[in-house]
């Protein structure tokens, strides 16, 4: 069977085709999926039974169905680990700021990239999601929470460039006006420097906003947290950004978490601005997240603030970030982990 929901308009008429069926009933299906995000073809009520029956026999639709759900009763953040239907799971966050709701999601189940202060590969890797299923977490969270979601980072678990061709897709398939229609400059990638597809992603004229998790000025340290720097080195990353930031005309911005005694000393401050002097950016400072599995350990408040004065003192624009969801382990990879685990 086919994975209808994964499938372009373009992709979907001609399918219809094939039923014998006029290709007007391809828009309306469409919009079911991708508009309203329905998760069965008896809820598309404008299509003739006939045809539902049609539908059922050749495809099927993936669901992304609620696992668990934690609410925060600090700030709303909501942190959702789902279900899929092979019974994989992943996670999503969704965020309130004063310009609306905000999701963060996974692409892929898993992570291969081994970065060491992160939770995501500690379950394993088993496979990249399907744009269905990149979608469907949108569509699933947006029900349950009876608010559009109008912005989405690609933050979650796994590196979406190591799923390029899904996450190209499924940027096109919701900005598509007959869908969630969301703007791509309302949409966050972010990537652990995976510097061909940064080249690739240029030539997609996606409108959207590049994040790459930096971590530490120099290919000495970065090596030992993030494995990705022994194919990609810190210059190659940046200079990725730099030619991305020229020909998209979009800031380009700069994960950057603070491990205490590791990456969070003036000389780290100097050296990274140092590195990003000359084109737009912006520098994202995020205390380390204290995965027991990990072991590493937060920078003092003293280091943070520090860091953020020394990096704005040489004239780079840096902030650090808000955090949201602390009483529910708002970060991604955990849930899954602990799941993995029960199991």
């Amino acid at each position: 069977m086919t994975d209808i929901k994964s499938l372009s308009l373009s992709e979907l008429t001609q399918e219809i085709k094939k039923l014998g069926e006029p290709v007007y009933r391809a828009k309306q299906i469409f919009k079911w999926l991708h508009e309203r995000g329905v998760y069965s073809f008896g809820e598309m009520t404008d299509i003739s039974k006939g045809l539902r029956e049609k539908l059922t026999e050749e495809y099927y639709i993936p669901e992304v169905i609620i696992e668990e759900k934690y609410v925060s009763k600090l700030d709303g953040t909501v942190k959702f680990l789902f279900r899929l239907y092979d019974g994989e799971y992943v996670e999503a966050v969704v965020m309130s700021y004063k310009y609306g709701k905000t999701i963060c999601i996974s692409t892929q189940v898993g992570c291969k990239m081994g970065c060491s202060f992160c939770a995501s590969t500690l379950a394993g890797f088993k496979r990249n999601l399907l744009v269905s299923e990149l979608e469907g977490q949108l569509h699933t969270a947006q029900n349950d929470i009876g608010e559009r979601i109008s912005h989405v980072v690609l933050m979650g678990i796994g590196e979406p460039l190591d799923n390029y061709d899904n996450v190209v897709k499924f940027l096109r398939l919701i900005n598509d006006n007959d869908g969630l229609n969301i703007s791509l400059r309302d949409v966050t990638l972010s990537t652990c420097g995976i510097v061909p597809r940064i080249y690739d992603l240029i030539e997609e004229n996606l409108p959207v906003t590049l994040t790459l998790s930096l971590h530490a000025p120099n290919d000495e340290l970065r090596s030992k947290i993030m494995p990705v720097n022994n194919k990609w080195g810190v210059d190659e990353a940046i200079g990725a950004c730099r030619v991305y930031a020229e020909k998209t005309s979009r800031r380009v911005s700069f994960e950057y978490t603070l491990i205490g005694g590791v990456n969070d000393s003036k000389e780290c401050a100097l050296e990274l601005a140092g590195k990003l002097r000359g084109f737009i950016s912006h520098v994202n400072l995020i205390p380390v997240n204290e995965v027991i599995e990990r072991g590493n350990k937060k920078s003092t408040e003293n280091a943070l603030i520090n860091f953020q004065f020394t990096l704005k003192k040489h004239g780079i624009n840096a902030t650090i970030r808000r955090t949201l969801g602390s009483d529910i382990n708002a970060s991604c990879g955990q849930l899954r982990h602990r799941k993995k685990q029960d199991n």
